[in-house]
C-alpha cells in the first residue's frame, strides 16, 4: 500500500458531483468479495463499488469509511476495460492486490458475455487480468527490496528479532522460522510511526506445498493487519524466487483468516493467482433520501 495525493485528476477521469454516479434515490451497486479464498469467510474481504463516472475523492473516502473494510475498490468503465481506484477507510492508496482480485471477479460475473481477459487502468499502469477455470491471474510490476542501514526501529516495532530488514515500497523483516512470524505481538503505534507505510514479515515454510509464510501490517494506512495482501506478495515473490531459485512460488499469509497466494516471478513483473467468492451484493445510497425499505421486510 502507498498513499496517493487526493487532489490529482488522472487522464480520462471525469470529476463530477453526486448526480454523476447515481440519480437521486438510486443506490450504487456494491459487492462484498472474499479474495484469495476458495469459500466464504476466508481470505481477505474487499468491497467493490461500481460507478458511471468519477465523483470527488471525498465521496469515495466517505463510502470506504462507511463500509470500513481494509480496502474498497471503485470501478468506472464497461466491457473488458475499466478504471480502478482503491481506498482504505482513511486514505486513497496507489495499489491493492486483493481488492483488484475482488473487482475482477465482480466484472467477470456481471458480464453478459463470456470474458477471459480484462484490463484495469490506474494512472499510467494497466493491470491485465485473466480468468481460467475459476482461477484469476493478475499481472503487476514487481517490487524490489534492499537491505536497510538501520534495522533497529523496525525490529523494535515488531517486538521481534529479524535476521534482516529490507526496504522497497514497504519494509520486509526476515525471520528464520514460521513460528516466529506467527507469534509476533507487534507495537502498532510504533509501526505506524515508521518512515514507510507498512511492514511485511516473512519466513520460509515447512508446510508441504507452501514455500514461505508472511504477515502484513499497515497501521499508517488505517489497516492494522491485512488478512491477505496481494501488494506484499509483489515484494515477497521476487525475494523468495531469488532465495529458493524458482520462479513459481506459493505463499501462505498467517493472519487470523489466512489465505494462499500463487505467484510467478517474470523479472520486472509478477503475476498473482487466486480465487474469489462474492458473499454479498446490494446497493449503497449516498443521497439524503437513503434507501426505501418495504414495511413487511
Amino acid at each position: 500500500m502507498g498513499s496517493r495525493g487526493r487532489g490529482r485528476t488522472r487522464p480520462g477521469r471525469v470529476e463530477g458531483n453526486l448526480s454523476a454516479p447515481a440519480a437521486s434515490g438510486q443506490g450504487l451497486p456494491l459487492y462484498l468479495v472474499d479474495a484469495f479464498a476458495e469459500k466464504p469467510f476466508g481470505g481477505n474481504p474487499a468491497a467493490v463499488c461500481l460507478l458511471t463516472a468519477w465523483p470527488d475523492a471525498t465521496l469515495l473516502l466517505q463510502i470506504a469509511a462507511e463500509i470500513n473494510l481494509s480496502e474498497t475498490a471503485f470501478l468506472v468503465g464497461g466491457g473488458d476495460s475499466y478504471e480502478i481506484r482503491w481506498f482504505t477507510p482513511t486514505k486513497e492508496v496507489d495499489l491493492i492486490g486483493h481488492a483488484t482480485l475482488a473487482a475482477a471477479q465482480v466484472i467477470f460475473l456481471r458480464s453478459k458475455v463470456a470474458l477471459s481477459r480484462i484490463r484495469l487502468r490506474s494512472g499510467p499502469e494497466t493491470i491485465v487480468v485473466e480468468q481460467d477455470g475459476g482461477l484469476i491471474t493478475m499481472d503487476f510490476p514487481a517490487i524490489a527490496s534492499r537491505p536497510v542501514a538501520d534495522p533497529a526501529p523496525v525490529a523494535a516495532a515488531l517486538r521481534g528479532k529479524p535476521s534482516g530488514v529490507l526496504a522497497g515500497k514497504h519494509y520486509m523483516a526476515l525471520f528464520d522460522h514460521a513460528d516466529q512470524v506467527r507469534d509476533l505481538d507487534v507495537d502498532m503505534p510504533a509501526l505506524a510511526a515508521l518512515s514507510l507505510p507498512a511492514v511485511i514479515v516473512t519466513a520460509p515454510s515447512t508446510e508441504p506445498g507452501i514455500d514461505f509464510v508472511s504477515r502484513f501490517f499497515a497501521p499508517a494506512n488505517g489497516v492494522p493487519e491485512d488478512a491477505v495482501s496481494g501488494v506484499a506478495h509483489l515484494a515477497l515473490v521476487p525475494y523468495w524466487s531469488q532465495q529458493l531459485g524458482k520462479k513459481r512460488l506459493v505463499g501462505r499469509q498467517l493472519s487470523r483468516r489466512g489465505g494462499v497466494v500463487i505467484g510467478v516471478h517474470h523479472g520486472r513483473r509478477v503475476s498473482l493467482t487466486g480465487k474469489a467468492v462474492v458473499v454479498l451484493s446490494g446497493s449503497i445510497y449516498i443521497d439524503s433520501a437513503g434507501a426505501s425499505i418495504p414495511p413487511n421486510l
